[in-house]
């Protein structure tokens, strides 16, 4: 542990020239002490570092002193993947490699590239949740993680809406959407998806696992959530809406639905409508989505959601004749 810090240390000198006490301690997360005391056992080392007392003073090499040790362990190599998702990193407990790994990146640029790194840092941060958005706790990522890098079985006790379910699973791969964490793991022979959020315990395995051939976790993410949004497509509704206004189909309805839509348009007719179909997950739902449309859509069945729709229209009339 003390080697690492040491090493974080030595390339922070010398990707930023000096630091004073204070934001070296910050960095390392140690104290002020501490980092005094890891200077000197740099020195005792060997290596040409020392501390200058004053405003302006700080701890810094020797100018013109340059460390070799700047080749990327795999692990830091792993983490510099996760560069621009810190919290992510965090997450998966490898912040503190990232920073280490960040930080050799840097020291073996020339000056002149070094600088227009850290602008790009200083100027673009990326973050993946969206507003409002609590993180959500995840006691279990841990666990999973190390299971998931060492290809071992899980044991996962799994919280569903209505009861508790144990299950074996073969971690694949974890995908970070919108700020929550899933795992994609094999249970038996189907390939699922688990939040994270609701696994309440797992427990690592001695058995091993060969990973599936061929498997890519971004290609088979991609098409898991395309049939999840096929699949909430539960009532559909038959529509006649003005051609002009089919693009508002993009703005209120679900992507999957909207694009479900537009693809089952017929020819307009003499006034310029043409029919769709429309699915959603529940007849309220679509309802909410077609009402923003007004006088440029007609529900033409089934009678259940028509009937909705004019009951809809008949209060709001209601209510603005009142005033």
């Amino acid at each position: 542990m003390r080697a690492s810090r040491l090493l974080r240390l030595l390339l922070l000198l010398q990707t930023r020239g000096h630091l004073s006490a204070p934001e070296l301690a910050a960095e390392l997360e140690v104290s002020v002490r501490t980092v005094y005391r890891d200077v000197e056992a740099l020195s005792a080392a060997g290596v040409p570092v020392y501390s200058q007392q004053g405003r302006g003073g700080g701890v810094r090499l020797l100018d013109g002193f340059r460390t070799r040790l700047t080749g990327l362990t795999s692990e830091e190599a792993d983490a510099v993947l996760l560069t621009g998702l810190p919290e992510a990193a965090t997450d998966l407990g490898l912040g503190t490699v990232l920073a280490t790994a960040q930080l050799k990146v840097l020291a073996a640029l020339p000056p002149e590239m070094r600088g227009r790194a850290t602008r790009i840092a200083e100027r673009v941060h990326v973050d993946a949740p969206g507003w409002f958005r609590r993180p959500e706790e995840t006691p279990a990522l841990a666990a999973i993680t190390d299971a998931l890098w060492h290809d071992r079985t899980l044991e996962v006790r799994y919280g569903r809406a209505d009861r508790e379910v144990l299950r074996l699973l073969d971690p694949l791969g974890l995908v970070l959407k919108a700020g929550t964490w899933y795992l994609v793991a094999r249970h038996g022979r189907d390939i699922r998806s688990y939040r994270v959020g609701r696994i309440l315990s797992a427990t690592p395995t001695e058995r091993t696992f060969t990973r599936p051939p061929g498997f890519q976790l971004a290609e088979h993410w991609a098409a898991a959530q395309d049939e999840f949004a096929r699949s909430m497509l539960r009532v559909r509704a038959r529509c006649r809406i003005a051609a002009d206004q089919l693009s508002l189909l993009r703005l209120f309805l679900d992507p999957a639905a909207a694009t479900e839509a537009l693809a089952s348009r017929g020819e307009p007719d003499e006034q310029g409508w043409v029919e769709v179909t429309v699915g959603a997950e529940s007849y309220p739902v679509l309802s909410h989505g077609l009402l923003p449309l007004g006088e440029h859509l007609e529900v033409l069945e089934p009678p259940e959601l028509r009937e909705r729709m004019a009951a809809t229209a008949r209060a709001m009339a209601a209510r603005y004749a009142a005033g």
